[in-house]
């Protein structure tokens, strides 16, 4: 049975380029932006930044590991700015709508300084087995 609208689980991480680096490895995704702090100094971003795939994986272990037997039916996610290694991270998971054997998440992932890095939602039912 999903838990009531409101209910909230939070998990912090702090990423190192370690991990984008082995991200890339597993992904095939070495696009210089995550991998090459050389390059990626040259760009907006001004270091290299965490792979949108990266954060969804880790989005998804939160909501697997906070909402057991859940199945992911729909997720939708937007970055509207930069993860980087070295800041603590919050990944945020709000129940919005439950009803049945479903629920409706916000996702949100949030840096330091207040910054939304991610947000979104996910829609989750319960697997009956």
């Amino acid at each position: 049975m999903p838990p009531e609208p409101g209910f909230r689980v939070t998990y912090r991480r702090t990423f190192r380029q370690e991990d984008f680096d082995r991200f890339a490895a597993v992904s095939g995704d070495d696009n210089p932006i995550h991998v090459d702090p050389e390059y990626s100094a040259r760009t907006r971003f001004g270091r290299p930044v965490a792979h949108g795939m990266l954060l969804y994986a880790v989005m998804s272990r939160v909501v697997a590991e906070a909402f057991p037997g859940t199945v992911q039916r729909e997720v939708q996610m937007m970055f509207p700015a930069p993860t980087y290694a070295g800041d603590e991270m919050e990944f945020d998971a709000v129940v919005h709508s439950a009803a049945g054997e479903g629920a409706t998440l916000g996702l949100r992932i949030v840096a330091p300084d207040g910054e939304v890095t991610c947000s979104g939602d996910m829609v989750v039912r319960w697997d009956p087995r």
